[in-house]
């Protein structure tokens, strides 16, 4: 992975104005999940300061479960994933909290074991709601949380207030 195989990804992310309501714009990354060689840049991005210090990858629904499972693939750990509210059949643990456009709810398994190293991974931060919950259900299950990376971070949105140092590759 080098510095252009990055900047080549960073560019496949478009921007949707009034997505998924007015006023916000979303920022699809379908085209640089299409495209596999930056689909493996960014992978490889995002795990590399953590490298050999996570037992499992925690992926957040959606996106970032696509990204867990090329972490796992890379990797050989397992995935642990974070999903919306009445998805799974029997969740372990379950933390809500306040979105940029609304509130939600996230849960989680009982996979865990005391004590294993949690990576978390999404795709964009934001307000901070999602991973922040994120970063909470892992401890409710008695696990730690060694690190977060995300693919993009939206800095005027002050998510990383809430969140605590965050890994990301690009930020807006």
């Amino acid at each position: 992975m080098t510095q252009s195989d990055l900047a080549r990804a960073q560019s496949l992310i478009t921007s949707i104005p009034d997505y998924p309501e007015p006023g916000v714009v979303f920022r699809d990354i379908s085209p640089l999940l299409a495209d596999g060689p930056a689909m493996r840049a960014v992978t490889e991005a995002l795990i590399e300061p953590f490298a050999g210090q996570f037992d499992i990858v925690g992926g957040l629904e959606a996106r970032g479960f696509l990204f867990a499972g090329a972490i796992s693939a890379m990797t050989g750990v397992g995935i642990l994933p974070i999903r919306k509210a009445g998805k799974l059949p029997r969740p372990a643990a379950a933390v809500s909290y306040t979105l940029e456009y609304g509130t939600a709810t996230i849960e989680g398994p009982d996979v865990l074991t005391k004590g294993e190293r949690v990576l978390l991974i999404d795709d964009i931060l934001a307000t901070g709601g999602t991973l922040t919950a994120a970063q909470s259900l892992v401890a409710d299950l008695d696990a730690e949380v060694i690190g977060s990376a995300v693919v993009l971070e939206l800095s005027e949105l002050g998510g990383r207030e809430h969140t605590g140092e965050v890994h990301t590759l690009f930020v807006e």
